[in-house]
């Protein structure tokens, strides 16, 4: 095994969540206060003023320590409860979609430290199908199938933290937001199918979907769980596993299909998941480490003016 060191016991606190034990969505949203939008507005007017766009804005040059008290609950429940907020609601309608941004921008430095999303350095990443297809190299993130479970850069280094999502249109149809708890699923493979959960631990290849630089490998290589220093960390999406292992040219033996199959069918199971739709102006946060999250297959508008549009962020702990 390519790591020794395993989880062993199962975990009882809420972190290890199923869809009964969180049933009352009240539970998990939070509203953005008057004096946090009020705190934002300055910020951002100051920034504006001094020629600042969304992504100059910085802990470093703005006194945001107001701020991160009001949002306080939302790093605590990420970081140690239950590993998924959302939070409402940026006022859209009355500040427009860059405005919008600019709060979601200033929130997610509260929350973590911003991090590169691609080769090219994009750090506020838009979320929209641009008609491109998976088959054919593209991420998820921009078309209109459905991602499967999964957690965000599983095939990079580093793994982010924190994924943040803003909604600023919804699709005409579907796109559901789709939520599971990794030490839930890890409970359930622990008790009825531990053989399974030691494949897990060992390494699978990754498909990097074009996000590597000449002389690199277009594989990466890690197990699905690891436990160090007391926290579980997953890797996972089930297509960018197979897609890894036919270009590593090293197919996946038999313990590795059973036990990737097995994972699928639990994260098929209702009990698991939490499901439910952003409206304009909310933003999901989850901790990227443990949460599986899915987006269901969505239809657009024929307008594009009215097309689905999320904005995601990528967040690291910071020290």
């Amino acid at each position: 095994m390519d790591n020794p060191q395993m989880l062993t016991e199962e975990v009882s606190d809420e972190r290890a969540w199923r869809a009964g034990s969180i049933d009352d969505p009240a539970a998990w949203h939070y509203t953005l206060s008057e004096d946090y939008l009020a705190g934002t507005e300055r910020i951002i007017r100051d920034a504006r003023d001094n020629h600042m766009s969304i992504t100059d804005i910085s802990r470093q040059d703005v006194s945001i320590d107001c701020l991160g008290e009001c949002l306080q609950p939302v790093t605590e429940v990420i970081r140690s409860g239950r590993g998924f907020a959302v939070v409402s609601r940026v006022p859209i309608n009355g500040y427009g979609p860059e405005i919008a941004q600019s709060m979601y921008w200033l929130t997610g430095e509260c929350l973590g430290a911003p991090m590169e999303q691609n080769i090219e350095g994009t750090l506020l990443y838009d979320v929209r199908d641009t008609g491109d297809n998976v088959a054919q190299g593209a991420r998820f993130s921009v078309t209109n199938a459905e991602s499967t479970f999964h957690n965000d850069n599983a095939f990079g280094e580093p793994l982010p933290d924190i994924v943040g999502l803003l909604c600023l249109r919804t699709a005409k149809s579907g796109g559901q937001s789709q939520l599971v708890s990794g030490y839930a699923l890890h409970n359930e493979l622990l008790e009825n199918h531990p053989d399974v959960l030691q494949t897990l631990y060992r390494r699978f290849y990754f498909d990097r979907r074009g996000q590597f630089r000449a002389g690199d490998s277009p594989t990466s290589h890690f197990p699905v769980f690891r436990w160090s220093q007391g926290e579980l960390t997953l890797r996972y999406l089930y297509y960018y596993i197979q897609v890894g292992h036919e270009r590593a040219g090293k197919s996946l033996n038999v313990e590795q299909r059973d036990a990737l199959e097995v994972v699928e069918a639990l994260l098929r199971r209702p009990d698991f998941r939490v499901e439910f739709s952003l409206q304009p102006g909310q933003m999901l946060f989850t901790n990227n480490r443990w949460i599986l999250h899915n987006r269901t297959a969505f239809e657009d508008d024929a307008d594009p003016a009215r097309r689905r549009h999320y904005v995601r962020l990528w967040l690291r702990y910071r020290d």
